[in-house]
């Protein structure tokens, strides 16, 4: 059983620690205040830089070419803005942005940019796995409403994963866009539309046209997992090795449309993908 002396001695080392911690908490809150001022100076000089670039570049475009060495120079310094606009987007991908509309309604004025490579790296793999760990629950929750409940309680538990599903894979696709990823607006629209659909279907009330539909729903949703399956595990390697070659960057992500990207061993997965456009037409 401890004694009095050892507890009070207990208290002056943590007296201790403390001291020591609260230090290296003040110089920590210190360091937060030197990189927001750093940064807003860097977002400061990359604005005037890309503003001159601008200027210059517009200057060059309407540059009458008086002879051939004038023609040349003005060729070569379009080529060397040109090298400097990409590295201005290099630049930007480590500085934060301004939250997106979407991202201000829903999450109000916390800004959701990720300030290293590491992090938006993470956050990316992040929302990869996320895909595929719901399409797993919605392909075995989907085999349950097949084979064992036939309620509405229960399909509607189902609708409302798929509500949820696409309303936070558009919040993670706006906060992916915002780091750096080029997602295609057409890509976050259809998500947005696929949640307007699920939520349709989510309020269909119970009766006979409810019930004729349901059977073909649940098979599409079945199988439209299974081809998202397959899909994710043909397109991170398809990635893995283009960026491996530096022909894709590390943001971009595996999409459950067609890309031009995917045209390189395609033939496994292509009769799948026929089948569920011929079956979403129909």
């Amino acid at each position: 059983m401890a004694d009095l002396s050892n507890c009070m001695k207990d208290w002056k080392d943590l007296e201790k620690e403390f001291a020591s911690y609260e230090e290296r908490h003040k110089i920590y809150c210190q360091k937060i205040d030197e990189l927001k001022g750093v940064q807003k100076k860097c977002q400061t000089d990359l604005n005037h830089q890309k503003y001159r670039i601008n200027l210059l570049y517009e200057s060059l475009k309407h540059m009458p070419k008086v002879t051939e060495d004038d023609e040349k120079s003005i060729e070569e310094l379009k080529s060397k803005v040109c090298k400097r606009k990409e590295q201005f987007r290099e630049l930007e991908e480590v500085l934060p942005r301004e939250n997106t509309l979407y991202l201000k309604i829903v999450l109000g004025s916390v800004n959701m940019s990720l300030l290293s490579k590491q992090d938006k790296y993470k956050y990316k793999q992040d929302y990869e796995l996320f895909k595929l760990y719901v399409t797993l629950v919605i392909f075995v929750f989907g085999l349950i409403l097949w084979f064992f409940l036939d309620y509405r309680v229960t399909d509607a538990v189902f609708q409302f994963l798929s509500v949820w599903y696409y309303c936070t894979l558009t919040i993670r696709e706006h906060i992916l866009k915002m780091n750096g990823s080029r997602i295609k607006g057409w890509w976050i629209t259809h998500h947005f539309i696929s949640t307007a659909c699920a939520g349709l279907l989510l309020i269909w009330p119970d009766g006979y046209s409810y019930h004729l539909f349901r059977p073909q729903f649940i098979i599409f949703s079945i199988y439209l997992s299974v081809v998202q399956l397959l899909q994710y595990y043909y397109q991170i390697g398809a990635l893995y090795r283009l960026r491996a070659l530096g022909e894709r960057r590390n943001m971009d992500i595996t999409v459950e449309g067609f890309q031009s990207w995917m045209w390189k061993g395609i033939s496994f997965i292509f009769p799948f993908l026929l089948i569920g456009y011929a079956f979403q037409f129909y």
